[in-house]
């Protein structure tokens, strides 16, 4: 990795890249035409944003955030939608990187909490979220999903 490593909004040109990320991270069903579409929406979202790590113009990493406002008290939280660095870069503090810049992205947005959720599966992914301070409160709250009919 150079030292000139960039961290910037994605672009729907960065589709292809992006897509092979998403398969990088165990989501091979992402081609670059469904990415190309999500990232103009992302453009348009104003309430989160899809960062890219550029290595010597080389896409190696991105991270998606979303904020959205709390009910019960002042602010919004926000969410790391996604995470991933490309294999042959890991361990160089890209990830790090792209997780600090999504935080202060989520600060500009208003967000006052941060939210990771990662499978279980993951084993590599939960030591490096505690290392950047963020615990796991699994045991005080349960995460439930549900799929939706299309409209």
């Amino acid at each position: 990795m150079s030292t000139d490593l960039v961290i910037r909004r994605a672009r729907p040109d960065d589709a292809a890249a992006v897509a092979a990320l998403l398969a990088d991270l165990g989501y091979p069903a992402n081609g670059a035409d469904a990415v190309r579409r999500r990232l103009a929406m992302w453009e348009r979202e104003p309430s989160g944003v899809v960062l890219v790590a550029e290595d010597d113009a080389r896409v190696v990493g991105t991270v998606a955030v979303a904020a959205a406002p709390f009910l019960e008290r002042d602010g919004r939280w926000g969410r790391i939608v996604a995470l991933v660095t490309a294999a042959g870069y890991r361990g160089r503090g890209i990830g790090r990187r792209l997780v600090e810049a999504a935080e202060r992205t989520a600060g500009d947005l208003g967000c006052v909490r941060m939210e990771v959720t990662s499978g279980r599966h993951r084993d590599g992914s939960h030591p490096f979220y505690r290392h950047l301070g963020y615990e796991d409160s699994g045991d005080r709250s349960v995460r439930y999903l549900k799929d939706l009919p299309p409209s």
